[in-house]
């Protein structure tokens, strides 16, 4: 065949594709609730490249990410970014999966394997045709290292790659654990705040931490008296504090627990009825090891068979797994970090011990442990431990009959069955365990973290124009803020010490005549009855009548 003839075949293929695409798109509409075909895709994903020039795709980023820098761009990217690509860049927003072509998931290769100059130049200049405005705008009051601190934003949310997944399971297997002391030489300004946080201290032996024992020792009135030298360990410091004896090469809790709220010495023992092994223990604090109930999660590593750790208290390879490849040649890939998991597995992370539950094999070795044996980061949590049962309008050791916890240590049970949970949001997308200057490590102080996903006349809720008409309380004072309502004081810590429930469901005042659980109206209005808080929420003409 002739040239020209070539040519003009070519020409006319593409002219019949391109004529019989057009007309598909005609007939199908053009709505932006449609997902893009693939070669759209490919086409829109080829005119980007070309669009992008090259003497911008080799730049290098000249900010080095540091925990200051990464926080100051997820700060940025929460007010300028998350309305489109969601909050930890999945694209799964209301107004990203709207949007056509839909917003993309920047955690994934397609992203991640851009160079950090074509994702600067896509940030500061936009892509035409779409929903990506260009964040250079001079009327916007963002500068060009603004848009290179996103860079590092973007790339620490990047999710691990199958073959670093690979890579990660082969280093978990064969490396060894070398305490957080380890970590301190590349993570210096992290390991500093992180030595001061709970987690951190959660243990602590009396000998090496002269001020670990807060209470006078000899002013205990509520059991046999014991003295520093018996104490072997203390444990806690917020809310309570218990000590520990040490017999032989095993742990035993002394009968007598400190209210640090309350400055009052009272009585620690489990009855009967109390947790779900107290029947597999003799009743005697000398007869019920803290190793089967305490330490697993108290430590780095507890071996059931020497019962020894790696580390006591929660130290960085509690979360990362075991560090020594990492030590000896830093990498992505040989180090495990949960906020390049998916959702599941990242809260995993903390769900393990900020849970009750029990494991899915007891006895393990002839005792019954209260911890899941086996576990650790980058494996599969289930596999090894099942949340504790409730059947709905009965109340347990556990949970009120509607389902809401009324134990300690069960943000997890709660926050499983949360909205919260199901739309993706993780622990740490509240908390740092790092270490903050806010109560409970959390990102923002309490009044300000809400409002990172939720706002007047946001989409998430509430829909009202200001905070006061939503909660119907002065802004500013106790029962404005969002936690009063959905994060009620209801859970046991020690007897008449409250934390917070994390299912951050609303509990209307008629719940507590059917079901007996607490609620906040009347929980704060202590003077008031739960008809008094139905009729005063009846008035709130913005309110379903359903949600009573």
């Amino acid at each position: 065949m002739k040239p020209w003839k070539t040519a003009l075949f070519i020409l006319a293929s593409v002219a019949f594709v391109t004529i019989a695409y057009a007309i598909s798109v005609i007939r199908r509409g053009f709505s932006a609730t449609d997902q893009p075909s693939a070669v759209e895709m490919v086409l829109a994903r080829t005119v980007r490249t070309l669009g992008l020039p090259r003497t911008e795709r080799d730049k290098a980023n000249p900010w080095t990410a540091t925990p200051a820098l990464l926080d100051e761009a997820r700060e940025n990217f929460m007010d300028h970014c998350a309305g489109c690509h969601g909050k930890d860049g999945d694209g799964r927003s209301g107004i990203g999966q709207n949007l056509y072509p839909k917003a993309p998931d920047l955690r994934r290769p397609e992203t991640q394997k851009l160079t950090d100059g074509e994702i600067h130049y896509t940030i500061q200049n936009g892509v035409r045709l779409t929903g990506m405005p260009a964040f250079g705008n001079p009327h916007g009051g963002q500068d060009d290292n603004s848009a290179w601190k996103l860079v590092l934003f973007v790339r620490s949310i990047g999710l691990a790659t199958p073959q670093e997944k690979a890579e990660q399971v082969a280093t978990a297997a064969s490396a060894h654990y070398v305490g957080s002391a380890a970590c301190e030489k590349c993570h210096g300004e992290i390991y500093e705040r992180w030595k001061k946080t709970p987690m951190a201290n959660v243990v602590r032996d009396p000998r090496e931490h002269q001020d670990a024992i807060i209470p006078n020792l000899a002013t205990n009135n509520v059991s046999p008296k014991f003295t520093k030298d018996q104490v072997a360990f203390v444990y806690g410091s917020i809310w309570k504090q218990r000590y520990f004896t040490k017999i032989g090469d095993d742990y035993f809790p002394e009968p007598a627990q400190w209210d640090v709220t309350n400055k009052v010495w009272k009585p620690y023992f489990v009855p009967k009825g109390g947790d779900w092994w107290e029947p597999f223990y003799p009743p005697d604090n000398r007869k019920r090891p803290t190793g089967p109930t305490c330490d697993g999660c108290h430590s780095v590593d507890y071996n059931i068979q020497t019962k020894q750790v790696a580390e006591w208290n929660v130290g960085c390879e509690r979360c990362h797994g075991p560090g020594s490849a990492h030590v000896d040649h830093a990498t992505r890939e040989n180090i495990l970090n949960p906020a390049r998991m998916d959702y599941v597995s990242a809260s995993d992370t903390c769900i393990q011990c900020h849970s009750q539950g029990r494991p899915l094999t007891n006895p393990i070795e002839g005792k019954y442990y209260d911890w899941p044996v086996g576990y650790r980061v980058g494996l599969n949590l289930r596999d090894y431990w099942q949340l504790e049962d409730h059947k709905l309008g009965e109340l347990s050791f556990t949970h009120f009959p509607e389902g809401t916890a009324h134990k300690n240590r069960m943000q997890g049970n709660d926050f499983a069955q949360s909205v919260m949970y199901r739309r993706g949001v993780t622990c740490f997308d509240c908390h740092d365990v790092h270490g903050t200057e806010n109560y409970a490590q959390l990102r923002k102080p309490v009044d300000k973290i809400c409002l990172d996903c939720h706002g007047p006349g946001s989409r998430n809720g509430p829909r009202e124009a200001t905070l006061a008409e939503h909660t119907h309380h002065k802004g500013g004072s106790t029962g404005s803020a969002c936690v009063a309502c959905h994060m009620p004081k209801i859970e046991a810590e020690i007897p008449g010490i409250f934390v917070r429930a994390h299912t951050f469901a609303f509990l209307a005042p008629s719940m507590t005549d059917k079901y007996k659980i607490p609620n906040p109206c009347t929980s704060c209005h202590m003077d008031k009855t739960t008809a008094w808080a139905t009729d005063a929420m009846r008035r709130w003409t913005e309110l379903s009548p359903w949600r009573e």
